[in-house]
């Protein structure tokens, strides 16, 4: 009998990544080239950007929040970071004004794309614990601004001609693994240290836990709150800056629902919107579960709009598997 119990809390506390295997298994069995080398790498490329986002809102997600800005800041970091390393002659063109073209090496590029990104997650953050707006409108308003912003930088003009450079980070792969890949695996052991080897990691649990308990127990909640809201927009910018090198320009429509994946992922790998409760290797397993999905749906020729609703019946399951699972622990 007590074989059997801790059995069933084997699969229980590992149920994600049973799934994960049942759905591979599943796809294989009905389409033969999902296991095909380059379909993996494909499913990886494609779901690594928005593994970038999943991996921040997971933070925000922990600490009883949200953050619905990432999707926008994708687009800021993506032409700031695009106008920076374009061609010269591309460069007159979009900034008519200046004496001189604006080219600039990868590295301030890259740089500026990422600051203008992750300053949106300062400012998410200073709202949320210094004013008490909900996450929710606080990210909300700065999801609408840093789009509008992406859209006034721009003109609503693709930012094109990037310098091959740039472009070879995003479309690059190193023995044959892309970049893209590479960086996801280094962003998911960095939150993961951060969560259970640093401080901030258990600051961050015992905030979404309880905080009251956490303010009583001498966690600077402001502070911790503020750092969350940075490191989920530090990831999104990384990742716009990331989708510009993949596609070759910046346009201020990049990123659009990106958030919705981001928070999907998050959900399904099991980062309870009650707060407090969720692990590294959930998310990455939401990640690659959402992935699987759309790229086995789209080898068996189903329509996209039955992938957005099986996308969407998954994410309210796995909501209310979590809602059922924690009032039944409680």
């Amino acid at each position: 009998m007590n074989n059997i119990q801790e059995f069933l809390k084997i699969v229980s506390k590992n149920s994600i990544y049973i799934v994960l295997a049942l759905l591979i298994i599943g796809i294989t069995i009905v389409s033969p080239n999902f296991l095909s080398v380059a379909n993996i790498i494909n499913l990886f490329t494609t779901e690594s950007l928005k593994g970038l986002l999943a991996l921040g809102v997971a933070f925000c997600i922990l600490s009883k929040g949200i953050d619905l800005s990432v999707g926008s800041i994708v687009a800021l970091s993506a032409v700031v970071s695009a106008s920076l390393i374009q061609d010269p002659s591309y460069s007159a063109q979009l900034f008519p004004g200046l004496d001189m073209p604006i080219s600039i090496g990868v590295p301030v590029s890259v740089f500026a794309g990422v600051i203008a990104g992750t300053a949106f997650g300062v400012i998410n953050g200073y709202l949320i614990a210094f004013t008490k707006i909900p996450p929710f409108i606080a990210t909300l308003g700065s999801m609408v601004v840093a789009r509008g912003l992406a859209m006034l930088y721009t003109n609503a003009y693709p930012v094109p001609m990037l310098k091959p450079e740039f472009k070879s980070i995003g479309q690059g792969a190193i023995f044959g693994i892309p970049n893209l890949l590479l960086i996801l695996i280094v962003f998911a052991f960095i939150a993961w240290f951060l969560l259970n080897q640093t401080q901030f990691g258990k600051n961050v649990y015992a905030i979404g836990g309880n905080e009251v308990a956490a303010k009583v127990a001498g966690v600077k909640i402001k502070k911790n709150l503020v750092f969350i809201y940075t490191w989920s927009a530090f990831c999104a910018a990384v990742a716009g800056v990331l989708l510009a090198s993949r596609t070759g320009s910046g346009i201020a429509t990049l990123g659009v629902a990106y958030e919705l994946d981001a928070i999907a992922a998050a959900t399904i790998g099991g980062v309870s919107h009650s707060g407090g409760v969720g692990r590294i290797g959930g998310v990455i397993a939401g990640i690659l579960i959402l992935g699987v999905v759309n790229n086995g749906l789209l080898l068996l020729g189903v329509s996209p709009y039955i992938q957005q609703i099986v996308k969407g019946s998954i994410i309210v399951s796995a909501v209310v598997f979590d809602m059922r699972k924690h009032a039944k622990a409680a």
